[in-house]
């Protein structure tokens, strides 16, 4: 039976025959935030479905493209749409690209997403810094059998987000006129999106926004020694006492709206990273 470990080396060696580029900082794009890629000089892009051992994205506005170029004279590989657990995938499918890029050599991964507001001072539009998350998944990707050589049995995750990316974040969202904030990230599993009842509990758990995405790559990345920085955009109100309905349009046009300011904020951190 064939392991994941030499899934991922078939994978990178597949990356690798395509471009000359060593990758060295990976980014994942999340729901509407998918245009950063017009900013990268692409080496080579490849369609996940011609990727040995890639899902597929199945969702809207996920292009589902992986992208190898140079972005502000930095080398990056950068997934244009992800893989949700709502989807049916596995744990291991989703963070299997996270794997492959610890082996192509990415030392820091930028992981994007849009989410809901449940903090009432971050409205619709606002760009959070992940400082921490919460797993509601009821699912790790760390379960089952370890492999030492992608990351130890038992990573800390006492700083999930790195705390120097973190600040200089925050320094660079400064001296831009960027308004950024920073919050506690929680995810839950989808594809509903949450009750009145839930959103109280996660308030009072200390969550500032929900989503059904990037902890499971945190994890993995973590796992794997990759310094991670999380940037989400709120899309959308979550306040018990105030809940509107919302849909996917209505989630995408505010990303959309949001995205310029997002990419001329990772444009900036890169410069400096």
């Amino acid at each position: 039976m064939t392991s994941t470990f030499d899934m991922v080396q078939e994978t990178m060696k597949f990356i690798e025959s395509k471009t000359s580029i060593k990758p060295e900082i990976g980014i994942i794009l999340g729901t509407g935030l998918g245009r950063l890629a017009d900013s990268i000089k692409a080496d080579v892009v490849l369609p996940y479905e011609s990727i040995p051992h890639f899902p597929l994205s199945t969702v809207e506005a996920h292009a589902g493209k992986l992208i190898v170029g140079t972005m502000d004279g930095k080398k990056v590989m950068a997934m244009q749409g992800r893989f949700h657990y709502y989807e049916g995938y596995s744990m291991q499918q989703i963070v299997y690209p996270v794997r492959v890029m610890k082996l192509l050599g990415v030392k820091t991964l930028i992981v994007s997403n849009a989410c809901g507001g449940i903090n009432p001072l971050f409205p619709p539009g606002t760009i959070m810094a992940i400082t921490d998350h919460i797993n509601l998944l009821g699912d790790n990707p760390l379960i089952g059998p370890n492999d030492h050589r992608i990351g130890p049995r038992f990573p800390d995750m006492s700083e999930p987000y790195d705390s120097k990316l973190l600040e200089l974040t925050m320094k660079v969202a400064l001296e831009n006129g960027i308004r950024v904030e920073r919050g506690v990230y929680a995810s839950m599993s989808g594809p509903s999106l949450e009750t009145k009842a839930e959103y109280r509990m996660l308030k009072t758990l200390g969550a500032d926004a929900i989503g059904m995405s990037t902890v499971p790559e945190v994890i993995a990345a973590v796992h794997a020694g990759i310094k991670v920085l999380g940037l989400s955009v709120i899309t959308d109100a979550c306040l018990p006492d105030a809940l509107k309905a919302t849909n996917l349009k209505e989630i995408i046009a505010v990303a959309d709206k949001t995205e310029p300011v997002l990419v001329k904020l990772i444009e900036k951190v890169l410069k400096q990273i």
